[in-house]
């Protein structure tokens, strides 16, 4: 399984960044409601959050004591998969709402305290901590590499940089 490329998540935020701008001025054009997740929405980010740590220091726990304790190794691929998942999910968020939210930003003069513009800015911290936490457990799930023949250090010259092991 291959890691998250960074430059893959920057540009996935920034297409939903572009997507939430223009899906928040259309939706502003044709009179409908601003295009974001209400608050209760960061209440289930935050759930997810839980889940994904919890799940992922569980991985961590086994690293650390060096395989001593026992891993389902179905659960550790599980886990993440759940977390490279919340990261990108992590970026959708946080991309689609900052682009609602920079729409959203120069009616605060004329309404202030305008409910989706601060549900636009709250689910962006959402976004930022999903992915964060994504992120985290995917790096918990990585078997550090073991000394291989000849002092290669365990690195495989075939391996593209960005892909690792994982537990």
């Amino acid at each position: 399984m291959r890691t998250i490329r960074y430059r893959r998540l920057a540009l996935i935020c920034v297409l939903a960044g572009l997507a939430g701008w223009a899906g928040s001025m259309l939706a502003e054009r044709w009179s409908l409601p601003v295009p974001a997740l209400s608050l209760t929405g960061l209440l289930t980010v935050l759930a997810v959050v839980v889940l994904v740590l919890v799940l992922g220091l569980r991985v961590r726990r086994w690293r650390i004591s060096g395989g001593k304790t026992s891993l389902d190794p179905i659960a550790a691929a599980r886990t993440l998969v759940l977390a490279q998942a919340s990261a990108y999910a992590g970026v959708l968020l946080l991309g689609w709402h900052v682009g609602v939210f920079l729409d959203q930003l120069p009616l605060w003069q004329l309404r202030p305290g305008h409910a989706p513009t601060w549900s636009a800015l709250a689910m962006t911290a959402g976004g930022a901590v999903l992915t964060a936490a994504g992120l985290l457990v995917e790096n918990f799930c990585r078997i550090p590499p073991d000394d291989g023949p000849e002092g290669t250090n365990g690195t495989d010259p075939d391996t593209p940089d960005g892909e690792g092991e994982y537990a």
